[in-house]
């Protein structure tokens, strides 16, 4: 189901990921095996004693400690491969972040070599003179109303505001309380019916 439209997904565990990992199982498989002989040699050890032989049970205790020792460097071996799978996960981050700048900057070399800073100031002060020039149009055309075109353009915007909206007579008479019960719509006869008599 999994392949269903032709592509295959990419594992996301690289080789090295996968030989830590290994590394780390194997570790662990001989933390359990140690584990359990020691427990095997604990429970002997104490057989031994109830039996009355302390320098047997006493050979086995140093054997159980010494296994307690690998034990403990077994675990600062896991922990270290544990560590050196992050540092590889966080140096393989810091190389795409890398990358990633690389191409960012490259890309700003290429639109830097396109647009030189003299081609930026030219841009500016020819959109600067559109502007001022745009200015001096509008200028003009607000000039050149005279005072009297002025006064009609007021007159006009009076007369406007001043005109009153013509709105339907309000009725005098008050509305009825009641409201009729059967209404004459409803017993009037149905056009079908009267056609047919």
């Amino acid at each position: 189901m999994g392949n269903l439209f032709g592509r295959k997904r990419r594992s996301r565990v690289t080789e090295q990921d996968r030989a830590v990992l290994q590394q780390r199982d194997k570790l662990r498989q001989y933390q359990r095996r140690v584990g359990l002989s020691m427990e095997r040699e604990r429970a002997l050890a104490r057989r031994l004693l109830a039996e009355g032989r302390k320098e047997k049970a006493m050979l086995l205790l140093k054997k159980k400690r010494y296994q307690e020792q690998l034990l403990d460097k077994t675990e600062n071996q896991i922990s270290n491969l544990e560590r050196m799978v992050q540092d590889i996960e966080f140096t393989q981050i810091e190389m795409k972040v890398i990358e990633g700048l690389k191409i960012g900057n490259d890309c700003l070399n290429k639109m830097h070599q396109v647009m030189s800073i003299e081609e930026v100031e030219r841009i500016m002060g020819e959109t600067q003179d559109a502007v001022e020039y745009q200015r001096q149009i509008d200028e003009i055309l607000a000039g050149s109303l005279t005072e009297e075109d002025e006064d009609a353009i007021l007159e006009e915007l009076n007369a406007i505001t001043q005109e009153q909206v013509e709105l339907p007579e309000v009725p005098s008479e008050p509305l009825p309380e009641e409201i009729p019960e059967e209404s004459p719509v409803k017993n009037r006869p149905k056009p079908e019916l009267v056609a047919a008599s």
